[in-house]
């Protein structure tokens, strides 16, 4: 038996590259802040929207200056490296300040999702060993209850920080000492049964994902990336934060995503790349957006993942607004993203990958890992079968933070097993391309027969009356599971229309046998369904017998 430590190294381990000998650019990120202190000080580094419109410019030399002065502030309160901060915040460019501070010392960073109910999140702050908790006044009332009883230290993020802050020494750069191996960001996943697996990632894996998605995207000082994404989970972190900061570029940061300031937003500061989740393209479309002839204007493409990208969306945007969608797949345990769509693609070939297999393509692996497509016993399945989709590289995680069962089953095999189903098919070039099918323990297993409830949710975002649905799959007497759909409604709509549409377009097995409506569908902070926490919703449902009768339908 390969001992638990050796196969983590194997999953971290790219094309037989092992991680301690990594090509990578940089061996921290203080290595990166002092080369741009000697740079490029001067250029603009990170552009912040308050909710009212309010707009924070600093260069790298206020922002650099400004994370050193918190770093010593962070000192001063005990915090050196391997040391744990955590923070009870929003989009806000304090907050990503007190990222690269703790990072500047080796010390990693644990940020609180307050959209969480406060029991979860006294269970992070008490598992993590966080020795602070940097508040913003917005969260003060709630954290003083929900901390209380932990062994850290409440700091409030207020005026009175703010001048301590200012009048701190700023930390001196240290940029020859290597710092891959430092805790960097200690994240906590969104799962909607039992507690949250806490996932540490090392500077290593920031590093190594960033420069990916950089060089991937072409991102150069002369651009300017946007992030209307929470910046408590990964995306809106590596891609529109460290990738930046690694490329030398910028970024303007959103307090929240508005419609109506999106394009606008993009227009006027000159950015060429946003990173978003499909709901947001949804929301686009439904307002109606005006582009405000961004692509006239150098806007190149939009990063799309995180969430469950249908065809149909796809097309729909695509079409309406002539901007390509980069799509691309990751988690938070392979840091952010693995693989993307290429950008060279021609218009017929992007539209191939993107429409002709009934999912969006997720693209070809990035140079800083490896994918595969694994049975159960974690054997490579060839072209075109379904499996585990299944990543090592220079990106996967440290681990679950002090979950070894939880290491035991991600890391079976050498490899990281991600839980998501998926397939490849190659391009006439050779290279792999990858799909998604869907969360593993969402599949909806119907009488023995495994149904991707993807498939569905594609029919389901083209019948009529339809604004956005979901299947799930809810307990059934005799076939252990069957086909239910959740469904925002347009005006007009009805079940019986929806169904007809589905038995149209699907066999029966896979046919959603009852349609409840619905103001919203459920989903994560970034976008992601949570089909098992509906099931219960069609529990009335558990014992009838679904019939296909053709001439009067299904009963």
């Amino acid at each position: 038996m390969v001992l638990l430590s050796e196969r983590i190294h194997r999953a971290q381990t790219n094309r037989g590259i092992p991680p301690e000998q990594a090509s990578l650019r940089y061996h921290s990120i203080a290595q990166i802040a002092a080369e741009r202190l000697s740079t490029s000080p001067d250029r603009t580094f990170l552009i912040f929207y308050d909710d009212d419109g309010s707009r924070t410019e600093w260069s790298y030399r206020a922002f650099i200056e400004r994370a050193s002065r918190t770093a010593s502030f962070l000192r001063s309160h005990g915090i050196n490296s391997g040391d744990r901060i955590a923070t009870a915040a929003h989009n806000h460019a304090e907050t990503i300040v007190q990222y690269f501070a703790a990072w500047l010392l080796g010390a990693c960073v644990v940020p609180l999702n307050m959209t969480e109910d406060d029991a979860r999140l006294k269970y992070i702050l008490d598992f993590s060993g966080a020795k602070v908790l940097l508040c913003r006044p917005e969260y003060l009332q709630r954290a003083e209850r929900f901390a209380a009883g932990c062994a850290l230290e409440l700091i409030p993020v207020d005026a009175a920080y703010s001048k301590r802050i200012s009048n701190a020494e700023p930390h001196t750069l240290d940029a020859t000492r290597p710092m891959l191996d430092s805790e960097a960001l200690l994240v906590f996943t969104s799962g909607t049964t039992g507690n949250p697996k806490g996932v540490v990632l090392v500077q290593r894996n920031l590093l190594a994902d960033a420069e990916g998605i950089a060089d991937w995207h072409r991102i150069t000082p002369a651009d300017r990336m946007m992030c209307v994404l929470p910046i408590h989970h990964v995306n809106g972190t590596i891609v529109t934060h460290v990738t930046p900061f690694l490329a030398g570029s910028s970024v303007v940061l959103n307090r929240k995503f508005q419609t109506e300031h999106f394009f606008p937003r993009i227009e006027q500061e000159g950015v060429t790349i946003v990173s978003v989740v499909p709901t947001l393209l949804a929301f686009l479309l439904e307002a109606d957006a005006d582009a405000c002839g961004v692509v006239e204007k150098g806007f190149r493409h939009i990063i799309c993942g995180a969430g469950p990208l249908t065809c149909e969306l796809a097309a729909r945007f695509e079409e309406r607004y002539r901007i390509p969608i980069i799509h691309g797949y990751g988690l938070s345990e392979t840091t952010c993203y693995s693989c993307f769509l290429e950008l060279d693609l021609s218009t017929q070939e992007h539209r191939h990958w993107m429409q002709d297999y009934g999912f969006p393509s997720i693209g070809a692996p990035i140079p800083q890992n490896e994918m595969a497509i694994h049975d159960a016993q974690g054997n490579p399945l060839p072209e075109g079968e379904r499996g585990e989709i299944v990543i090592r590289g220079w990106n996967v995680m440290k681990g679950y933070d002090a979950n070894p069962s939880a290491n035991e089953e991600a890391f079976a095999y050498g490899w990281f097993r991600s839980g998501d189903e998926g397939f490849f098919v190659r391009a006439p070039n050779g290279m792999p391309y990858f799909f998604i099918t869907g969360r593993i323990k969402e599949l909806i297993i119907r009488g023995g027969v495994n149904i991707a409830p993807l498939e569905i949710d594609e029919v389901l975002a083209r019948a009529p009356g339809v604004k956005a649905g979901i299947a799930v799959g809810f307990e059934h007497d005799l076939y252990g599971e069957e086909v239910g759909a959740l469904v925002i409604p347009a005006e007009g709509a009805s079940e019986e229309a929806i169904l007809t549409y589905c038995r149209q377009h699907l066999p029966f097995h896979k046919c959603p046998k009852v349609v409840l409506f619905a103001e919203s569908l459920p989903v994560t902070s970034t976008g992601k369904y949570q089909r098992n926490r509906v099931k219960h919703l069609f529990q009335a449902w558990r014992s009838v017998q679904f019939q296909k009768v053709p001439e009067h339908g299904q009963r």
